[in-house]
C-alpha cells in the first residue's frame, strides 16, 4: 500500500492542499498548530472513516465553511485506486472509490489500511475506558471492514433504546424488541473484540518482551460476559442479561449493559498496568501495541499498512526510538510529524522526504 497523493479542501485549517508523496518516508516539519497533525488525521480518516481526535465529523470542517473533502490516490496490489470522502452535514457523507459512490462503508474501508501512533496514545493506559474502546474499535476496522457497520448498527439501536427509556414509555413488547436487536448486534461486537485482542496479544507480547528486557505482557477484555462463548452463546447470554436487568434499566432510564460499557485491561508480569505501570512501562506497552497492529494488518490483509507517527519520537527515550525506527520495514510507507529533525539520526534522514508546513501551507 502506498499513498501517491493527498488532497484536502476545507479540512481543518486547510483551504486547499495537494501533496504528492515522493518517498516511502515523509517527515512533515513545522511549529505547533500549523496543521501537521491534521494531515495525518486526514489519512487516518480515509482508512477508518473516523477521526482519532474528535467525535463529530462536523468538527473536521474548516471554520465558516459548509463542507469538506479528503481524497487520495493510492497504489494497492500494484493497482491505482482513488478514494474520496465528502463531509456535508447534516447529510450522510459521500464515499467514492475510483469515482464511484459506495453505499456500504465496508466497500470503502477495504482499500486503505493505516496505523496511527501519536503522543496522545501514550496516555492510553491512564485514559478513560471510552478511549481504550475507541482504540480497539478503530484497530479492528482495519482488519474486519464489516465491523464498522456492525458498530454503527449497535450504536443506533442503543440510542433508540436509550431514548425509549428516557421518555418513560411503558411498552414491554417494544423494549423486548430493542433487547433482541441489541443482543445480536452486541454479540457480534464482543465476539470480534475478544478474537482480535487474542490475536494482537500474541504479537504484542513478543515485541514487548524484546524491548522491556523480558517483561511479560498480557491482555484481558473486561466485561460481565464469561470467556469462551461462541457467537450464538454470546447472543443468548446478552439477551438473558438484558431481560434480567430490564426493571433496573427502566427505573434508571439508562442502557446498563453492553459493549459500550466494557474495558480492556493490560498486565505487565500479571500486575495491572493501568494502576501500577511506570511511565516508561506504559510507553513500552503502547509501542508494542502499535507495532503489533502493523503486523496483524499485514498478516490478515496481505497489505503493508501506512504508518502515521504524530510527534511521537520526542516522547520516547533513545532505546524506544531506536526500536521503533528499526521496526519500520523498508516497504512501509511512513508519514511522520515533528517540530524539528533533532530526534532523527542522519542515516534515517538520508532517505526521508522532509516537507515544511506553516499555517496550513506547504512551504
Amino acid at each position: 500500500m502506498f499513498i501517491k497523493s493527498l488532497k484536502l479542501k476545507n479540512f481543518r485549517n486547510y483551504n486547499h492542499l495537494q501533496h504528492n508523496f515522493a518517498k516511502s518516508k515523509t517527515l512533515f516539519v513545522g511549529k505547533n498548530a500549523q496543521g501537521k497533525t491534521n494531515l495525518l488525521e486526514a489519512v487516518y480518516y480515509l482508512s477508518t472513516l473516523s477521526s482519532n481526535r474528535v467525535k463529530k465529523d462536523s468538527e473536521l470542517i474548516k471554520f465558516n465553511e459548509q463542507n469538506c473533502s479528503i481524497s487520495a490516490q493510492c497504489i494497492k496490489s500494484d493497482t491505482d485506486v482513488s478514494l474520496e470522502v465528502i463531509i456535508n452535514p447534516p447529510k450522510n457523507k459521500i464515499l467514492k472509490v475510483n469515482g464511484l459512490k459506495k453505499n456500504k462503508s465496508q466497500d470503502f474501508l477495504r482499500v486503505l489500511k493505516a496505523v496511527s501512533f501519536s503522543a496522545a496514545d501514550l496516555m492510553l493506559m491512564r485514559g478513560e475506558p471510552s478511549n481504550r474502546r475507541k482504540w480497539l474499535d478503530l484497530a479492528i476496522c482495519q482488519v474486519y471492514g464489516a465491523y464498522y457497520d456492525k458498530l454503527a448498527k449497535y450504536n443506533k439501536i442503543r440510542l433508540q433504546k436509550s431514548n425509549f427509556l428516557t421518555q418513560g414509555y411503558n411498552d414491554e413488547g417494544l423494549l423486548d424488541a430493542f433487547n433482541t436487536q441489541m443482543s445480536i448486534a452486541a454479540a457480534n461486537i464482543v465476539y470480534l473484540r475478544i478474537k482480535f485482542l487474542a490475536e494482537l496479544e500474541k504479537i504484542a507480547s513478543i515485541k514487548h518482551k524484546t524491548v522491556s528486557n523480558g517483561e511479560i505482557l498480557s491482555f484481558c477484555y473486561e466485561s460481565d460476559i464469561p470467556d469462551g462463548f461462541g457467537l450464538k452463546e454470546l447472543c443468548e447470554f446478552i439477551y438473558d442479561k438484558l431481560c434480567k436487568i430490564k426493571d433496573d434499566e427502566i427505573r434508571r432510564a439508562q442502557c446498563l449493559f453492553g459493549p459500550h460499557r466494557d474495558d480492556i485491561s493490560f498486565f505487565i508480569n500479571d500486575v495491572d498496568a493501568k494502576k501500577y505501570a511506570s511511565q516508561g512501562q506504559q510507553r513500552t506497552l503502547v509501542l508494542a501495541l502499535k507495532l503489533a497492529e502493523l503486523d496483524i494488518i499485514k498478516e490478515k490483509t496481505g497489505e503493508e499498512p501506512v504508518l502515521l507517527l504524530d510527534d511521537v519520537l520526542a516522547e520516547l527515550d533513545n532505546v524506544r526510538q531506536n526500536y521503533l525506527l528499526r521496526a519500520i520495514g523498508e516497504n512501509t510507507q511512513t508519514i511522520i510529524t515533528s517540530v524539528d529533525t533533532l530526534a532523527f539520526d542522519e542515516e534515517f534522514l538520508s532517505d526521508v522526504d522532509i516537507v515544511n508546513i506553516s499555517q496550513g501551507q506547504i512551504v
